[in-house]
């Protein structure tokens, strides 16, 4: 399940499952990384515990405690979704399919460039 859980992360799913507060075990502690002072005197990182799963999403992108609340939430949320449901959560499906979108790039990338290659041959070859 470990691989479905690095999934989450997606924000346009709206089918997840629901949170109740008291599933949930909250934190505020120091964050870490750079940001020198602002970081080391505050604890505006929010470390979240979803009680029943076991599952621990820790959220510092911003300086705001309130922002990190609610971005851990909805990691979280994504997170117990992909645990509970497997491969039908939404979250999975999106990650899936733009897994697929960016392979279809790729080949169309390789593609241009061997179209590119044989041109340059052929020019060189006219040339001679």
């Amino acid at each position: 399940s470990l691989p479905l859980l690095q999934a989450a992360k997606k924000r346009s799913s709206m089918n997840l499952l629901e949170l109740t507060e008291a599933e949930l075990e909250e934190q505020f502690v120091r964050g870490d990384g750079p940001g020198g002072q602002a970081t080391n005197k505050t604890n505006n990182c929010v470390v979240l515990k979803h009680i029943p799963s076991g599952i621990v999403v820790k959220c510092h992108q911003t300086r705001s405690v309130e922002k990190n609340r609610k971005i851990a939430r909805e990691i979280l949320q994504e997170k117990v979704d992909l645990f509970y449901k497997g491969e039908d959560s939404d979250v999975f499906k999106e990650k899936k399919a733009s897994e697929k979108q960016k392979q279809e790039k790729r080949r169309r990338a390789r593609e241009n460039l061997e179209r590119k290659k044989l041109f340059k041959e052929m020019q060189q070859l006219d040339k001679k």
